[in-house]
């Protein structure tokens, strides 16, 4: 029995030694070559490497990280398991780059970015937390962890789900009927919706157009969910007063395209969260014991839904 670690050498040095000391009985391999394809029981990995059928054993496909979008339903056989990337450091770094996207865009740092460009020394009117409302598109663990770091500043909580949620002290919204009521209490867009059918272009001129005037943007879910022209009409237009954007699509943008140089965007290369081995290795191999044990595993995707 075997498991398969198909990502970067570097990470894939600290997951062989965790697996080690943990699992001693479990064949780790760096690569399938060499490897008996009937042997791997578990495979990690961001992409599936070439024909998954070879691995006719193969009973858990785990994402090294915390999307799936990337596998496509015909390239994963129905009864291979497919579990989603849930470890502690995934959920400590988005809880801070939502903390740091939302606090520079309520305290207006695109606008005092532009005038230190200008060498502009001037004052602008500072809004309270307690009357800038912050809404979830997405209400997952993530979302959910984000909630938890902005509850200490005060701002007014809403969430909008596909099926009905509740967590305390959050507005929850759900369903196609309540996205409208939503949206035009917002004035912080946080957008961490998986990406499927139905959230692949949500974040569109429809949507901009039923946010308050002057709503800002925060999109950490995934880049086809927006439509980057609909998005420079809205910031041209002062429908929204600024986005922070840290995944687009295509990834990177065109060097010529307008979101590199507007004054009203700032953009970080996909780095909002990123997987850290160690952890990531505990809660891999914790998930094995569990897949063992016959218990449900932590992260396991349902594919009706895709996430």
């Amino acid at each position: 029995m075997a498991f398969l670690f198909n990502s970067d050498a570097a990470r894939g040095a600290i997951f062989r030694q965790v697996f080690a000391r943990e699992l001693p009985d479990l064949e780790f391999h760096l690569s399938s070559e060499g490897v008996d394809p009937d042997k791997v029981r578990y495979l990690l990995t961001w992409n599936v490497p070439g024909d998954l059928s070879r691995f006719r054993n193969l009973e858990v496909l785990f994402s090294i990280g915390a999307g799936v979008d990337q596998f496509k339903p015909d390239t994963v056989p129905s009864h291979v398991k497919l579990v989603r990337m849930i470890e502690d450091g995934i959920i400590r770094m988005m809880q801070e780059y939502i903390v740091l996207g939302v606090l520079t865009l309520h305290r207006e740092m695109l606008a005092y970015r532009e005038q230190q460009r200008r060498g502009l020394w001037q004052a602008l009117a500072a809004s309270q937390a307690a009357d800038r409302r912050v809404g979830f598109l997405g209400l997952g663990m993530l979302a959910r962890a984000a909630i938890d770091r902005l509850r200490p500043f005060q701002f007014p909580l809403a969430a909008w789900s596909r099926s009905k949620k509740a967590v305390e002290g959050v507005t929850c919204f759900h369903g196609e009927d309540q996205l409208g009521n939503f949206l035009e209490r917002t004035d912080i867009l946080v957008c961490l919706l998986p990406l499927t059918e139905q959230t692949r272009g949500i974040l569109n001129a429809k949507l901009f157009s039923l946010l308050r005037i002057g709503a800002r943007l925060l999109h950490v879910g995934r880049g086809p969910q927006l439509d980057t022209v609909a998005l420079v009409e809205a910031l041209n237009s002062g429908r929204l007063a600024a986005a922070m954007l840290d995944v687009t699509d295509p990834e990177p943008l065109p060097e010529s395209h307008p979101l590199w140089s507007h004054p009203q965007v700032i953009i970080t290369p996909h780095i909002a969260s990123v997987t850290q081995p160690l952890t990531a290795a505990q809660s891999v191999i914790e998930n094995i014991r569990r897949h063992r044990a016959g218990k449900d595993l932590v992260g396991l995707v349902d594919r009706t839904l895709g996430y």
